[in-house]
């Protein structure tokens, strides 16, 4: 399903049953499933790389509006969750209709020892107005702050995956407004993806939130907190070590003399050890009972 949404040709391809029919009804009305008039992401794409003034529109090219001349206001990075619907991107979008965009790739099958200098070379060199990404290989600690638009062509279910790959561009050294743009197909599966995102974002956000997201939002009482939690996890694993001489617990004082106050836990390691099942059936067996009685 989620195939069908970015393009036919991800499903109708050679092997399909219905392979051979649908090509030849497509070639009745001079057409092949690799047109982008049956894949409308792939057509909106072309448009807002065109809206973003990224590449250029064949019937307004000029003089001026050459490959080696014309440099785009905007730099972009598109994230594909297949590298099959990068290779679509790729060959029908961009070398077929914006012939004029210079363009990097960076996926899985290049080796990791290039793939920073890819990101460098785009970095640096304007000309390159846009780089094509896995959303699994881009959302690995790179910064790409020489694009300011970011576009999702797919989504992953995890949204965590699309926010660290949006991350990528805006890394520190970045000078620009940065623009999110996703492509959703409406009315299909696409969108219960993008609703679930939105709740794993407002479940975490909620269990995650400005009080306890860091040690910079946590007051006073927190942060000593965290110290108790963990002194009283060494007590509880040495029960009984600190009391006196009488059993009492040895009161914790700070370096002004003041008493500690206890908290629950800690309150909870004063009752000492538990008996187990043995000591409780021989301090309390009634055979034993009734013979004290008798004696």
């Amino acid at each position: 399903m989620r195939r069908l949404c970015n393009s036919p040709a991800l499903v109708v391809k050679e092997g399909h049953r219905q392979y051979q029919e649908v090509q030849r009804y497509l070639a009745n009305k001079n057409s092949n499933i690799r047109d982008i008039s049956h894949a409308p992401k792939l057509t909106a794409l072309r448009d807002l790389l065109i809206d973003c003034g990224i590449g250029v529109d064949p019937s307004a090219e000029g003089e001026l509006n050459t490959a080696a001349s014309y440099v785009s206001p905007h730099r972009a990075l598109i994230f594909c969750q297949m590298k099959e619907m990068l290779d679509i991107v790729q060959n029908d979008v961009l070398k077929k209709l914006l012939p004029s965009i210079q363009y990097l790739r960076l996926d899985g099958s290049v080796e990791a020892t290039k793939r920073q200098n890819i990101v460098n070379q785009f970095n640096t060199d304007p000309s390159y107005d846009v780089l094509l990404l896995t959303t699994s290989v881009g959302g690995l600690g790179l910064n790409l702050t020489g694009a300011d638009t970011v576009i999702f062509v797919e989504h992953d279910w995890n949204p965590q995956k699309d926010i660290q790959a949006m991350d990528r561009a805006h890394r520190i050294g970045q000078k620009k407004v940065v623009n999110v743009y996703r492509l959703i197909t409406r009315g299909t599966l696409e969108e219960k993806i993008l609703n679930l995102q939105r709740f794993k974002i407002d479940v975490a956000s909620t269990v995650v939130n400005q009080q306890n997201a860091g040690l910079s939002t946590m007051d006073t009482d927190q942060l000593l907190d965290l110290f108790n939690l963990g002194e009283t996890a060494e007590t509880a694993e040495k029960p009984s070590q600190d009391a006196g001489l009488n059993g009492n617990e040895v009161d914790m004082v700070d370096i002004d003399g003041e008493v500690k106050e206890k908290g629950k836990k800690g309150w909870l390691d004063d009752l000492g050890e538990l008996w187990d099942n043995r000591q409780y059936e021989e301090e309390y067996n009634l055979d034993s009972f009734l013979a004290s009685m008798k004696g």
